[in-house]
């Protein structure tokens, strides 16, 4: 659990700072910033793979479909974090669809210029295999918890997952802004809507939780995680 905590500490770091025009010196005009609507994809599976992109402003989803055509949620990408990094681990294709969930603007540069600047930056290059390395991780952890976990624990883990990745403690409380959707739990749990809702709704009954469509505060996260079993 140690590796992991220290992986995600590292996906806390804004990168958005590496990318301003100082840094990137003569390669700044050839960066792209472009803004995708609500529901817009960025890109879709089997899609030829030559870019990577920053999120300055907004939310991504990152998702497949099953056979049966439902949507499975992988991830929910956040300012200042990279998406569509696959490429520089040797990934042609895109292996998953890239989805704006509000109005977003992403700073894209091709897989190129991104190699060239972690050639010139070793503190880049480290940063984004660690970020690959802990997506990678985590999808391997998932596959554990949807083999050997039920879907309230399965809740309970994103809720506990979340809060250490992109809450701000309070004291012993812990918020998380920008709450998602039930649904979009439901997507990232492999569990159902109503299920999500049910779980939810124990935890505030409990003063575990209280939430809103806007946030998710954790009353205390040392409980909460208790419920996990390990």
């Amino acid at each position: 659990m140690a590796d992991a905590q220290q992986f995600w500490f590292l996906e806390k770091i804004n990168l958005k700072s590496l990318f301003c025009p100082t840094k990137l010196g003569a390669a700044a005009a050839e960066v792209e910033h472009r803004i995708f609507p609500k529901g817009q994809y960025i890109f879709l599976p089997g899609e030829y793979a030559d870019k990577i992109f920053l999120l300055e402003e907004g939310r991504i989803k990152i998702g497949s479909y099953n056979e049966s055509g439902k949507e499975i949620t992988l991830a929910i990408i956040d300012p200042g974090e990279v998406f569509g990094e696959l490429p520089l681990a040797g990934v042609q294709h895109r292996r998953h669809f890239a989805m704006a969930m509000e109005d977003t603007t992403c700073c894209v540069l091709t897989v190129d210029m991104m190699k060239g600047l972690m050639r010139q930056n070793s503190g880049l290059s480290f940063l984004l295999m660690k970020v690959i390395g802990s997506r990678m991780l985590d999808m391997e952890q998932r596959l554990q918890s949807l083999v050997f976990k039920d879907s309230r624990t399965r809740i309970i883990e994103f809720l506990v997952d979340l809060a250490m990745k992109k809450g701000h403690r309070m004291g012993y409380e812990h918020v998380v802004r920008k709450f998602i959707t039930h649904q979009d739990i439901a997507n990232l749990t492999a569990t159902s809507r109503q299920t999500v809702t049910t779980v939810l709704n124990e935890l505030e009954k409990n003063k575990l939780i209280t939430y809103n469509r806007r946030r998710l505060l954790i009353r205390d996260l040392d409980a909460l995680q208790r419920l996990v079993p390990h």
